[in-house]
């Protein structure tokens, strides 16, 4: 606050900005492609409900996972993105708590995982970015 120059952690603020769009973009379409899909009629089988899928409503097509876990992992995703969006807004705003935004930024990077994080380049992105926003030093005045 008292340096007339306003110093910031650039490239953990541009990692983070990306992480976290990508992070909160994936979330949104699998959280509503889950939810979407546990309300189909009939499970919503490959073959309309009335073939191969018969008997398997709550599982996703293949890979035996219920559509109600998928869509908990969805939102899990969907909020950390929110959250690592919310880190690296206030990462550029307030760059002197840069080591308590680059920890929020990280832990929801590595808890995005759990949601596919972004497709997991949202995840990777921001736990980099995290990296350096606890590893950032202003520069000393001479």
């Amino acid at each position: 606050m008292g340096s007339s120059s306003h110093e910031t952690p650039t490239t953990a603020f541009v990692l983070s900005l990306i992480a976290g769009i990508l992070m909160l973009v994936t979330g949104i379409l699998s959280a509503a492609w889950f939810m979407a899909g546990s309300y189909v009629p009939n499970g919503g089988g490959m073959m309309g409900g009335n073939g191969m899928m018969d008997g398997y409503e709550s599982m996703m097509h293949g890979f035996g996972v219920p559509l109600g876990y998928m869509s908990v992992l969805s939102i899990i995703g969907l909020i950390a993105g929110i959250l690592v969006l919310i880190g690296a807004v206030m990462l550029n705003a307030r760059p002197e708590d840069h080591v308590t935004w680059g920890a929020i930024i990280l832990s929801f990077s590595v808890i995005s995982l759990l949601g596919m994080g972004g497709l997991y380049v949202g995840a990777l992105l921001g736990i980099a970015g995290g990296a350096l926003a606890l590893s950032w030093r202003p520069a000393t005045k001479t």
